[in-house]
């Protein structure tokens, strides 16, 4: 319903600044609106795993590219269509990007990431590790399942968040990322923030931290507080694959976790079904 008000509220100004000063009750264009914002919005494995379809000359017919994105040959991007849409889209100029040479020739696909589109809350890690590569799909193996557990300890699933990392393809070996592969991919990031439009940014790890915020400081110095992001929150913790290695830091992680919960209730505590509030600290307990 909020998309709906601000559709409305978006065509009376447009009919205002025309002149007109009367318009008939009709709700037709509301209700056709609100039928369109229903479309699955989760960006699914399946989508996420695969190439996207091309038509007879390599081109994504129907959209229109974006210059301050990386530009790529026969590939574009919509402005016009819904974040779905636009996220797929986006998606697709990722797979053909081989700015990093090095990245491009050893990655076994590009993991772009997988989620809602217009997830609440959005968790950014560092890069793709060995599994990830190998899937498509960020955060699987146990660090994945962990992530998975801190997501349900604020009641909200996997669908209902948006996952990614920094860099989208693999560095060989898990190597720290170069600073050239940062300034390449972090626009495909600055996007799908841009498009996603959460209400929360988590970043877990300090390269996501330490990227995100422009920052060298640590993140143990980082973690515990909001940060603003370009009018954003946005709320830095520990990695899920640290707290494997280091599971006495969960608790942090999980206090963390909690900011983030009341930071979400508050920003939509007129929402039918707000995050959960008596969520046990089950993913705290167990690697």
């Amino acid at each position: 319903m909020h998309e709906s008000i601000k559709f409305l509220k978006q065509q009376l100004e447009t009919l205002k600044l025309s002149g007109v000063d009367y318009i008939s009750k009709n709700t037709s264009s509301l209700r056709h609106h609100e039928e369109s914002q229903r479309d699955d919005v989760v960006i699914s494995e399946t989508e996420i795993a695969s190439v996207p379809p091309k038509s007879a000359d390599g081109s994504a017919d129907g959209f229109v590219a974006d210059a301050s994105l990386p530009r790529n040959d026969n590939v574009t991007y919509s402005k016009t269509f819904g974040p779905k849409k636009e996220l797929l889209s986006l998606r697709e100029t990722a797979f053909l990007c081989k700015k990093c040479e090095e990245l491009a020739a050893k990655r076994t696909t590009v993991v772009f990431g997988a989620g809602n589109a217009r997830a609440k809350l959005m968790f950014v890690g560092e890069a793709p590790g060995h599994d990830e590569d190998l899937q498509g799909l960020p955060f699987v193996g146990k660090a994945g399942q962990l992530l998975t557990k801190i997501i349900e300890s604020i009641n909200l699933s996997r669908n209902e968040v948006f996952i990614c990392n920094v860099l989208k393809c693999r560095p060989p070996g898990n190597r720290n990322p170069n600073p050239d592969e940062i300034i390449n991919c972090e626009p495909y990031l600055k996007k799908q923030i841009e498009i996603i439009n959460p209400d929360v940014i988590c970043a877990l790890g300090t390269f996501a931290a330490q990227v995100l915020l422009k920052t060298g400081q640590s993140i143990s110095s980082l973690r515990g507080k909001f940060h603003d992001l370009n009018g954003v929150p946005l709320m830095c913790t520990f990695h899920p694959a640290y707290l494997l290695r280091n599971p006495e830091e969960k608790r942090k992680v999980w206090e963390d976790t909690k900011m983030i919960r009341s930071k979400l209730q508050e920003l939509s505590s007129s929402q039918t079904n707000p995050v959960g509030t008596n969520t046990p600290f089950k993913w705290g307990l167990t690697p």
